[in-house]
């Protein structure tokens, strides 16, 4: 049987942690950051972790992750 083929997409916006999670790196830390104020930008600074409904989802995405 053939290797199935990695989500290009979902390969480069989600990894897995050591525990089987999915994290991601959450939006808004790019630019016009001046307004944003610093409680906002320090919790943007921190990974995200993906709800158990949809992390099945995306581990299909991602067989060998």
């Amino acid at each position: 049987m053939p290797k199935m083929k990695s989500h290009s997409g979902t390969k480069k916006r989600f990894s897995l942690t050591g525990s089987g999670k999915v994290s991601y790196q959450k939006s808004g830390r790019r630019h016009i950051l001046e307004c944003k104020n610093a409680k906002r930008k320090r919790s943007l600074r921190k990974k995200g972790i993906v709800t158990p409904a949809f992390e099945a989802h995306l581990k299909r995405l991602l067989p060998y992750a």
